[in-house]
C-alpha cells in the first residue's frame, strides 16, 4: 500500500486508494474469522500509516488495546505506537490502556515494561498521572530494576511532573534518587539529573544533596579522557550532555558553602576554559558544538555564582576570543553572555576591553540579531569612562539601524546620554540629534525629559536656545524637534534675541514656518509659545494677535485650537503687563528627585533583566537634576506639554489635575514592582458583571454607586499596554484622603519572585473636589501568561465616613492578543497541530443573549483575535487566530465558535499551545455570548 500511495498520480487517486484499504481493514476486523496477532498487527500499522497521511480514523481502537495483551514484542510495540498517536485521554478506552500498562510494570519484563513507560510518557495524560504517579517511583529506586529502565522511568516521571506536578508525590524516593547521580550507568545518570533539575526548581530544599554529588560525577567526566567514557564520548568530549545538565543543575543552588566541594567545583570549571584554550581534536563541526556547549553553560554557571573573579575575568576574555569567530552562532551567545558579565563588578572592566571590537560587530555584521545583541552589550559596557564614544557610535549605527530595534536604541541612547553626561551642552546635543536621526522612535519621555533638564539648568538654558534654533532652520525637520524648539525658544527665547540672526521676530517666523506641517496638538503647543512670545518681546506683539486673530485660528474646526487661539487673543489684549508677566512667567524648577524603580531596587534587589542588574550594579550616582514632568498646557496657567510617564519609568510623579495628558506614542515603560494596598475591601456588588462587559472593550463606566464613577479608556500593543482610569466625584462634598490602589494577587506570580504582570501606577491628588474628576494612569506589561486580573481598591473618606470598595480592573490575557490573518490552508494545517489534548479546551453552552451574527463577529475582533472569512466549510461557523504577546514568550492562539441557531447554543474550541492559555480564553470568551 505504501508504495502505491508513493506512486500515486494525484490526490484523487491516493483518497480513493486509501478508501478502499480502510473498507478493506473494516471488513477484517468485523469478518466472521478471528484475526491472529499478525494480521491484527499488520492492519493496525497500516491504520497508523494512514492516520499520519493526514486522513482522519475512527476505527480500529480496540483492536490496538488488544494487541497490548499480546506476548510478542512487535505486536505490543505496534499496539503501544497507535495508542500513543490516536487514543486522547478522553477515550472510553483509557481505563482498558490503563490495566494493560499495569500488567506490563508488574511483569518485570524489562521490554514490555519500557514499551508500558514510553506510552505513558507519549500520552502524558493527567489520567495517566493518577494511575501511575506513585507506581513510576518505586519502579526508579527499586534495587533490581533494569538500567534501561530506570531511564525510561526518570523521563516517564518527568513528563508526568511536567504535565501535572501536583499529582506526583514527594516522598522517600527523593533522598533516593538523588544517588542515581553515582549510578555506574551513564544514561541513568543523565536521565536522572534532566528529573533532578526539574524537581530542584520547585523544590530546592529536598534535592540540596544533589550539589555534592553532581560536583563529584562533573569532576570525574571533566577530568577523564575520551577513552575513558568511550560509550559515551562524542567526538572526543566526554559525555558531553551530562556535563551541560550537570551544570544547569548546579545553577539551581548558590555556590557550593562546604570549601571542599566549592574547591572542587572551582577546578572543574577552570579545566573546562583550560580545555576550551586546547587545539581541537577534530576539524568536524560536532566537536566543536558539543566542546561549547559544555563550555556556555560553565560561564553561564560562573556568571549565576558571580563570587570568583578570576574566573569571571578568564570566562569574558575566553568570550571575547569568540566575538570574532566565523561562526555566526557563537558571535551571538558570547555578545549575549558578555551582556550577562558586564553586570558583574569583578568583570565588568575586563569587558571593556573588547569594547572596540563589539563596536566593530556592530558596524560590519550581516546578522540584524547579533547586531542586536551587540547594541545590548555597549549599553550594559558603558560607563562614565566610555560613554561618549558609545553613544556617538550609538547614533551612527542608528542611521541605518534596522526599523525594529530603532526604537530601543532611542531609549538606550537618551538613558546613557542622561545618566553619564557631565557636560550638559553635550546632552542637549546628543538628544537634539536623537530627534534628527530618529525622530519617529523618540517618544514623547524622551524629550519631555530634556526639557525637564533644561529647565533646571541655568547654564545650559541659552546654549539650548541657541541649539534648537540652528536646529530649526533646517528645510525639513521633525515634528518632535518642532515641539522641543517651540517649548524652550518660549522658555528662553529671550536669551539669545539680541542677536540679529536670532531676534524676535525671525524666531517667531521660523516657529510659525512649521505650524501648518504640525499636527494638531503640536500646534496647540506653538500657540502657548506664541502667547509667551507676547510677555518676552512685547514689539511683535501686533503680529502674534493677527495670527491668532485669523480665521484659521478663530474658526478652526479643532475645539482645543480654536480654544486657545481665543483665550490667548483676549488675555493679550486685555491683560495689563504685570498680570501677563505673572500668568506667562517662567516655568520654575522641577523638583530633585531620585529614580523610582532605582530606589525600590537598592531596598530589595530583585530579579530582572540584564539591564536591570547592570544598572544596580554598575555606578548608580546618575540621575540629573529634575525628574518631575511639565505641566499640561491650559489658558488659565501657560506652559507646555504634560508627559504621561517619566523616561523609562525612572521617576513616577504625580499626575496634574488640569488637564489629561496625551497618550504617548511612543514606547509604553512600565514599572516592576507595584505597592500593595492593606485592609482591602470585597469586590464591590455586580463588579464581576462590569468586568465581564470589557473583556471584548476598552472604554466605559467600569463602577458606578451614589458616590463615586469609575470610567476606563485603554490601550494595548503587543505585550504593553496603558489604562486610564478616571474618578469622578458624584457628590457636592470632598473627598479626602483618597487613595486608589492597584493590587496584584499571588496567582500573578510565578516562580516566587516574578510578576506575571508588571503594573506602573502614578499617585493622584488626595483630596477630589465636588464634581470633579481626577486621572490616574497605569502602564501594563504582560510578563508572562496569566488567569487572575488585578484589583483595584480605592478607599478614602466622605463626610468623615470611611469608604473601602474594590473592583476588578479589566486587564485580561486576551488584552496582549495580535490578530494574525491565515489562509484557509494555514488555518487548518496549523489546527491539526495543536492537536495533543492538553492544547484543546472545548465549552457547549447556552447562548445568553441573541445569536445575531454581526454582533457576534463584533466581540470576536474585540476579543482581540482576527476574524478569518471563508476559512471554516460551514459558513455559519466563526474562525479566528492571533498571538498572545508576552515579554517571555508568544502564544498562537486558534479558535472557532459554532452556534446553534435551533438549540440557542454555542461550541467554542479553542486552540493553543499551552493549555492554561487555552482554558483561560475559552472562559472569558464563553461569557460573551
Amino acid at each position: 500500500m505504501c508504495v502505491l500511495l508513493i506512486s500515486g498520480k494525484s490526490k484523487e487517486a491516493e483518497i480513493k486508494r486509501i478508501n478502499k484499504e480502510l473498507a478493506n481493514i473494516r471488513s477484517k476486523f468485523k469478518g466472521d474469522k478471528a484475526l491472529d496477532g499478525y494480521s491484527k498487527k499488520k492492519y493496525v500499522c497500516k491504520l497508523l500509516f494512514i492516520f499520519l497521511l493526514g486522513h482522519d480514523i475512527d476505527f480500529g481502537h480496540m483492536e490496538a488495546v488488544n494487541l497490548l495483551s499480546s506476548n510478542r514484542y512487535t505486536e505490543k510495540q505496534i499496539g503501544y505506537l497507535f495508542i500513543s498517536v490516536l487514543v486522547n485521554s478522553n477515550s472510553e478506552l483509557i481505563r482498558l490502556i490503563n490495566n494493560a500498562i499495569k500488567n506490563d510494570l508488574a511483569s518485570r519484563n524489562p521490554t514490555f515494561m519500557g514499551l508500558a513507560l514510553h506510552c505513558i510518557a507519549n500520552v502524558g495524560s493527567r489520567e495517566m498521572a493518577e494511575a501511575f504517579a506513585g507506581e513510576i517511583p518505586k519502579i526508579l529506586v527499586a534495587g533490581d530494576t533494569m538500567d534501561s529502565v530506570k531511564q525510561s522511568a526518570a523521563l516517564c516521571l518527568l513528563r508526568l511532573y511536567r504535565t501535572s506536578p501536583d499529582l506526583v508525590p514527594m516522598g522517600d524516593w527523593t533522598s533516593r534518587v538523588v544517588h542515581l547521580l553515582n549510578d555506574q550507568h551513564l544514561g541513568v545518570v543523565t536521565a536522572a539529573t534532566s528529573l533532578i533539575t526539574t524537581l530542584a526548581q520547585k523544590n530546592p530544599e529536598e534535592f540540596k544533596t544533589s550539589v555534592s554529588l553532581a560536583v563529584s560525577r562533573l569532576s570525574r567526566i571533566v577530568t577523564s579522557a575520551s577513552t575513558d567514557l568511550q560509550d559515551y564520548t562524542y567526538y572526543f568530549v566526554p559525555a558531553p550532555w551530562l556535563s551541560v545538565k550537570l551544570l544547569r543543575l548546579l545553577q539551581c543552588y548558590p555556590p557550593p558553602e562546604d570549601p571542599a566541594v566549592r574547591g572542587r567545583l572551582t577546578e572543574c570549571l577552570e579545566t573546562i576554559l583550560n580545555k576550551a584554550q586546547e587545539p581541537p581534536k577534530s576539524k568536524k563541526v560536532q566537536h566543536s558544538n558539543a566542546k561549547n556547549a559544555v563550555l556556555f553553560e560553565a560561564i553561564s554557571l560562573i556568571i549565576h555564582h558571580d563570587s570568583e573573579p578570576n574566573l569571571l575575568v578568564r570566562a569574558c576574555n575566553q568570550l571575547g576570543q569568540f566575538l570574532q569567530h566565523r561562526e555566526t552562532n557563537l558571535r551571538y551567545l558570547a555578545l549575549e553572555s558578555m551582556c550577562t558579565l558586564a553586570s558583574s563588578e569583578f568583570s565588568h572592566e575586563a569587558v571593556k576591553t573588547h569594547i572596540e571590537t563589539v563596536i566593530n560587530a556592530l558596524k560590519t555584521e550581516r546578522d540584524v540579531s547579533v547586531r542586536q545583541r551587540a547594541v545590548d552589550l555597549l549599553y550594559a559596557m558603558c560607563d562614565r569612562s566610555n560613554a561618549q564614544q558609545i553613544v556617538a557610535e550609538m547614533l551612527n549605527y542608528l542611521e541605518t539601524a534596522d526599523y525594529s530595534i530603532r526604537e530601543e536604541i532611542v531609549l538606550k541612547v537618551a538613558i546613557l546620554a542622561e545618566k553619564y553626561a557631565v557636560d550638559y551642552t553635550w546632552y542637549v546635543d546628543t538628544i537634539l540629534n536623537l530627534i534628527r536621526i530618529a525622530g519617529d522612535y523618540v517618544s514623547e519621555e524622551v524629550w519631555y525629559r530634556v526639557i525637564q533638564i533644561v529647565i533646571n539648568r541655568d547654564d545650559v538654558q541659552g546654549y539650548a536656545a541657541k541649539t534648537v534654533f540652528e536646529a530649526l532652520q533646517a528645510p525639513a525637520c521633525h515634528e518632535n524637534l518642532v515641539k522641543v524648539g517651540g517649548y524652550i525658544l518660549g522658555e528662553f527665547g529671550n536669551l539669545i534675541a539680541g542677536d540679529p540672526r536670532s531676534s524676535p521676530l525671525i524666531q517667531f517666523n521660523l516657529l510659525h514656518s512649521k505650524f501648518h506641517l504640525c499636527s494638531v496638538p503640536t500646534r496647540a503647543l506653538l500657540l502657548s509659545t506664541y502667547i509667551k512670545f507676547v510677555n518676552l518681546f512685547p514689539e511683535i506683539k501686533t503680529t502674534i494677535q493677527d495670527v491668532l486673530r485669523s480665521d484659521s485660528q478663530l474658526k478652526n474646526a479643532d475645539v482645543e485650537l480654536q480654544q486657545r487661539a481665543v483665550e490667548y487673543l483676549r488675555l493679550s489684549t486685555i491683560a495689563s503687563t504685570d498680570i501677563l508677566a505673572t500668568v506667562l512667567e517662567e516655568m520654575p524648577p522641577f523638583p530633585e528627585r531620585e529614580s523610582s524603580i532605582l530606589a525600590k531596587l537598592k531596598k530589595k534587589k530583585g530579579p530582572g533583566t540584564v539591564t536591570d542588574l547592570e544598572e544596580i550594579k554598575k555606578e548608580r550616582s546618575s540621575d540629573m537634576n529634575g525628574s518631575a514632568e511639565p505641566t499640561s498646557v491650559n489658558a488659565s496657567a501657560v506652559s507646555t506639554p504634560s508627559p504621561s510617564a517619566d523616561l523609562l519609568g525612572l521617576g513616577a510623579a504625580p499626575l496634574t489635575n488640569s488637564a489629561p495628558p496625551p497618550s504617548s506614542s511612543g514606547s509604553l515603560l512600565v514599572d516592576v514592582f507595584s505597592d500593595s494596598a492593606s485592609a482591602v475591601a470585597p469586590l464591590a456588588p455586580g463588579s464581576d458583571d462590569n468586568f465581564a462587559r470589557f473583556v471584548c472593550k476598552n472604554n466605559g463606566v467600569l463602577f458606578e454607586n451614589q458616590l463615586l464613577q469609575i470610567g476606563l479608556k485603554s490601550e494595548f500593543r503587543q505585550n504593553l499596554g496603558r489604562m486610564f482610569i478616571f474618578y469622578g466625584n458624584k457628590t457636592s462634598t470632598q473627598f479626602l484622603n483618597f487613595t486608589p490602589t492597584v493590587i496584584c494577587s499571588d496567582d500573578l506570580h510565578f516562580l516566587k519572585q516574578f510578576l506575571c504582570l508588571n503594573l506602573q501606577t502614578k499617585p493622584v491628588d488626595p483630596t477630589v473636589d465636588g464634581g470633579a474628576q481626577v486621572q490616574q494612569v497605569v502602564n501594563i506589561e504582560c510578563v508572562s501568561d496569566f488567569m487572575e486580573a488585578p484589583i483595584l481598591n480605592i478607599q478614602f473618606r466622605y463626610g468623615g465616613t470611611f469608604q473601602n470598595l474594590s473592583v476588578k480592573l479589566p486587564i485580561t490575557l486576551n488584552k496582549f492578543f495580535q490578530p494574525t490573518e491565515m489562509s484557509s490552508q494555514d488555518f487548518f494545517q496549523r489546527w491539526k497541530q495543536l492537536s495533543n489534548p492538553k492544547q484543546e479546551v472545548q465549552n457547549i453552552f447556552k447562548a445568553k443573549h441573541p445569536m445575531d451574527a454581526e454582533i457576534t463577529k463584533a466581540k470576536i475582533i474585540g476579543f482581540g483575535s482576527a476574524l478569518l472569512e471563508e476559512v471554516d466549510p460551514n459558513p455559519a461557523n466563526f474562525v479566528g487566530a492571533g498571538i498572545i504577546h508576552t515579554k517571555t514568550t508568544q502564544i498562537g492562539c486558534l479558535l472557532r465558535l459554532e452556534p446553534n441557531l435551533q438549540a440557542q447554543m454555542y461550541r467554542l474550541t479553542l486552540r493553543t499551545s499551552k493549555e492554561a492559555v487555552s482554558q483561560r480564553l475559552c472562559e472569558l470568551l464563553s461569557e460573551q455570548f
